[in-house]
């Protein structure tokens, strides 16, 4: 989750891409068209391994658009496949 927050801030949209699992991978995501983003902190609420090759991470990801502060608080899902996490998808919590 941290590798994938750093390539966010640094707009390493191949990193993301290859992270992410291939049933659920975007063709691209875009993120030189996007807004400019100032990230402001990561804070992982839970981690859990949930079986040898499952793992939820309940994070939030704080940053400003346009000098307006915003928080995106996500559960996400992981898969490992040979022995590499991949992103598989996220739930936005409340």
């Amino acid at each position: 989750m941290r590798s994938r927050y750093t390539a966010f801030v640094l707009q390493l949209e191949d990193y993301l891409l290859s992270t992410w699992h291939p049933e659920t991978r975007p063709t691209s995501l875009g993120l030189a068209e996007d807004p400019p983003t100032k990230w402001l902190g990561l804070q992982i609420k839970h981690a859990e391994n949930t079986s040898e090759i499952t793992a939820i991470v309940e994070f939030v990801a704080r940053y400003k658009i346009a000098s307006k502060a915003t928080r995106l608080h996500e559960t996400s899902q992981f898969e490992r496949i040979d022995g590499r996490w991949y992103y598989l998808n996220g739930e936005f919590n409340a």
